[in-house]
């Protein structure tokens, strides 16, 4: 069975697990403490992605009232290529355009081409000569 649903602090060593496996972390960012910074805001864009009641992905958003941001989008690597990136877009997509979000951007390293290739899959664009992706929620008409 898949469930998404919000994170809960019960994920923590999970979810930090998925990161280090999906090789996210950085040692300059201590995803501990970027797991309390989230929670510090609110962790309503922070989602959970479960298969027959085991974590395989996540992804963490947020939203200043100008532009939507994706952080840690990940899927167990076993899993990948099923779905699962598509699905966690859709829903951190989908929270977003509630909240009136018009456009989300991200940012992926230069070099990660096979992620690269998955946002484009999904609709993301590359803008201009960095890495910085977007994708319209909302038109402006």
């Amino acid at each position: 069975m898949i469930r998404i649903r919000t994170y809960q602090d019960k994920d923590r060593e999970q979810v930090i697990s998925l990161w280090k496996t999906c090789k996210l972390t950085r040692p300059w960012n201590d995803p501990n403490k970027d797991i309390d910074r989230k929670n510090g805001v609110g962790n309503e864009l922070f989602i959970i992605l479960e298969v027959d009641n085991q974590l395989i992905g996540t992804v963490m958003g947020g939203y200043d009232g100008h532009r939507g941001v994706m952080n840690y989008l990940a899927v167990h690597p076993k899993l990948q290529g099923k779905g699962f990136g598509k699905m966690l877009v859709e829903a951190i997509e989908n929270k977003l355009v509630n909240l009136g979000c018009p456009k989300v951007n991200l940012l992926i390293r230069r070099d990660n081409h096979e992620v690269s290739n998955f946002y484009e899959s999904v609709q993301y664009s590359k803008q201009e000569d960095v890495l910085v992706f977007g994708k319209r929620l909302i038109p402006d008409s």
